[in-house]
């Protein structure tokens, strides 16, 4: 299934300034963010070379996987899932054996990446698209057009947000699932852009910071 056509912004679409209300990193030996996840306790952070898990509380990073790690992180409850050149690799993240690999839609062109429903979601970057993928074998099960580049994904209370960077500037959008017609916007601050977007299940959603090399903890608003 591909939605076609992205629906447009329109008067109904509630913009508002994103709340930057913590900052991570950078973190040793890297200098760029590709991506983000969070298992429940600590954040994932994508380097290039490693994944990277802090607490979030304080900061303090507490493991090190030294993995390939060039887009969008996930993770199921058990394993997290990364993005690696045309692949993406599902790891045990006590060991950081690469268990399996699949498929990643756009061979190469990827960004972010979630996990819902049952599936993984996976942002394709200047396709301005988000795939859903079966996890098994990376088959693409139904598409979302965007009319920006995609550069995150997240599903938080059934709710689907993701990610953009065009033009200077980055946002942080929640749009119809099946349409695809932004609803929501938090427009990040200047000088920052959003590569790899992930909610914590609460109130906040982390962003990595790209070329910052940093983790931007933002506050999400919450449904009346």
């Amino acid at each position: 299934m591909n939605t076609g056509t992205p629906a447009p912004e329109t008067s109904a679409t509630k913009v508002r300034p994103a709340e930057v209300v913590r900052d991570y990193g950078p973190f040793a030996g890297s200098d760029c963010i590709h991506g983000v996840s969070f298992d429940g306790r600590n954040v994932w952070a994508a380097t290039g070379a490693a994944l990277v898990a802090f607490d979030p509380a304080d900061g303090a990073p507490v493991r090190t996987l030294a993995l390939a790690c060039d887009a969008g992180t996930a993770f199921d409850g058990t394993h997290l899932y990364q993005i690696a050149e045309a692949r993406i690799d599902r790891i045990d993240p006590r060991s950081g054996e690469v268990l399996s690999s699949i498929p990643a839609p756009g061979a190469g062109a990827d960004s972010g990446m979630a996990w819902a429903e049952g599936s993984l979601w996976v942002g394709q970057y200047r396709q301005r698209r988000i795939h859903q993928i079966d996890p098994a074998d990376g088959a693409i099960l139904r598409t979302i057009e965007s009319d920006r580049f995609v550069t995150g994904v997240t599903w938080v209370d059934g709710e689907l947000w993701h990610a953009t960077g065009e033009g200077g500037e980055s946002d942080i959008r929640r749009i119809d699932p099946q349409t695809g017609a932004v609803l929501e916007r938090l427009q990040m601050p200047a000088g920052i852009s959003v590569s790899g977007l992930e909610a914590d299940g609460g109130e906040l959603f982390y962003c990595g910071g790209g070329r910052n090399g940093r983790v931007h903890a933002v506050k999400r608003p919450r449904r009346r």
